[in-house]
């Protein structure tokens, strides 16, 4: 993120905060997406913990249908009642797929109900593969608590079972594959509705030409002057967020070949101390950006170049507004942030989608919903975000990895970031330098169209083949 006035405190609080969200808008469609024949699974649970400081839902999916179910495409759903004001963390303690392989979101339903008006959503990242017939997940050993770990209590809680001591199947709890419900009754008037596709275009096909950012990032250095026709600005601003007194290198920001592929580099480094760390950061000048499709091919790594490892990187893809006041409704950020060696209270690799309606600085206060798989994302990845009018999705190499609701749409338009900075140097205490590389391919955003990744992958194929390396036809705001 690039707003110079957020401190290292607000952006630890940020990517631990979990918010209060509101249901989808959706609509009902007459006819089941034709994915979901032969598709069909059960949900499964036991209560590890009637106790009162958290929630221990342990779940099962099992494929009872007669084809196999990719896991990607399935969500899962436990309601409960929240405790009033209160924010809530999602945790896994043990899952026969990996923890990893798991995702779990919270949200509020549209229709509250005596017993409901949150959920838990548990998916899963294309790690935990696919289910045969007959085949279930195995254990799920999962569990939610208040934020600041006060007491909660259960015993209002849709879901809640609290006899259910072995595992059995629970109609409490919903599940859906591709979108389509199959299992579960929800809250009375919160059902869920199948996501609508349209089978008239094939995945691969581009879609109709519209209004399009497109970059290949093939510059000489950072004080190319194409880099300033072509929108971008390489920052060079001190300020937030990260290490206090760090630097904003633009002579770190680099350009190469790598193969046919012009590639940008984000180098960040330190030897200990704020004044011998370097950030990179490179941004649109122009918030022009709003609904749509929003794609880049990033690599991310878990060692640095050189020195020794450990210290609380951040690398990033991101689109923003400025905050114009605390809570202000207008504010909108969607993110992808890799913490390759951990932070934010995290102790390991993590990958964080999270999308912001607005937040305080002081006292804190965050409205956000995220999505998160604990595992090495080190390597090449495509990253794919959409926004629409009742929805945003977030895919990493083709496979959904978070899904968050209406109310984090944006009311104004965004810019375009990458940036790779430290949290703090507390993860690595030497004092010997070392350096860390963040690489992008390219960039895409396709104004008011909502691509698949594949449809993504032809575009960009598309204007290579053309030899296309720059093109923004996206108009002013």
């Amino acid at each position: 993120m690039n707003d110079p006035t957020r401190t290292r405190s607000l952006r630890i609080r940020a990517a631990l905060a979990v918010a209060a969200v509101t249901g989808l808008g959706a609509t009902a469609l007459t006819a089941l997406p034709a994915a979901a024949a032969g598709e069909a699974v059960t949900v499964q649970y036991r209560q590890s913990s009637t106790g009162g400081d958290q929630v221990e839902p342990w779940l099962k999916v099992v494929n009872t249908g007669s084809s196999s179910v990719p896991l990607s495409q399935v969500k899962v759903r436990y309601y409960f009642k929240a405790d009033a004001g209160a924010s809530y963390t999602y945790a896994c303690s043990w899952a026969v797929k990996g923890c990893a392989n798991l995702t779990g979101t919270f949200g509020t339903l549209a229709n509250p109900t005596a017993t409901a008006d949150r959920y838990l959503e548990i998916g899963f990242t294309a790690g935990a593969g696919s289910l045969a017939p007959g085949a279930d997940t195995g254990d799920m050993q999962l569990r939610f608590h208040r934020s600041n770990w006060q007491a909660l209590n259960q015993s209002d809680d849709y879901s809640f079972g609290p006899a259910q001591t072995t595992y059995a199947n629970w109609s409490k709890v919903t599940a859906t594959v591709g979108g389509v419900p199959v299992w579960g009754t929800a809250p009375a008037g919160n059902e869920p509705t199948p996501t609508p596709t349209d089978p008239t275009t094939p995945p691969t096909t581009p879609p109709p030409n519209g209004a399009t950012l497109f970059d290949d990032f093939d510059y000489t250095g950072h004080t190319d002057p194409a880099i300033d026709a072509h929108g971008w600005s390489v920052r060079s601003n001190s300020g937030g967020p990260g290490v206090p007194g760090a630097t904003w290198a633009p002579e770190n920001v680099t350009f190469a070949k790598e193969g046919t592929n012009s590639i940008m580099n984000l180098r960040s480094s330190t030897a200990g101390t704020g004044e011998s760390t370097r950030h990179t950061e490179i941004l649109t000048r122009a918030s022009k950006f709003k609904n749509g499709t929003y794609a880049a091919r990033v690599r991310f790594s878990d060692a640095p170049v050189s020195g020794p490892d450990g210290d609380r990187v951040v690398q990033t893809f991101f689109t923003i507004n400025d905050l114009k006041a605390p809570m202000a409704d207008d504010y909108a950020e969607y993110d992808f942030e890799y913490l390759p060696n951990g932070g934010w209270g995290e102790p390991a690799n993590i990958l964080y989608t999270t999308s912001w309606e607005t937040y305080r600085p002081d006292p804190w206060e965050a409205v956000n919903q995220h999505s998160e798989s604990r595992t090495s994302y080190a390597g090449w990845h495509d990253l794919v975000l959409t926004v629409d009018d009742s929805t945003i999705v977030y895919y990493v190499d083709g496979q959904e990895f978070g899904r968050h609701d209406a109310r984090y749409l944006p009311e104004r338009p965004m810019s375009i970031n990458f940036n790779q900075w430290l949290i703090d140097l507390a993860g690595q205490t030497s004092t010997t330098p070392r350096s860390y590389d963040q690489k992008v391919d390219y960039v895409l955003h396709v104004k008011d169209q909502v691509l698949t990744p594949a449809q993504v992958a032809a575009k960009v194929g598309a204007y290579r083949t053309a030899g296309t390396t720059f093109q923004d036809t996206v108009p002013a705001t």
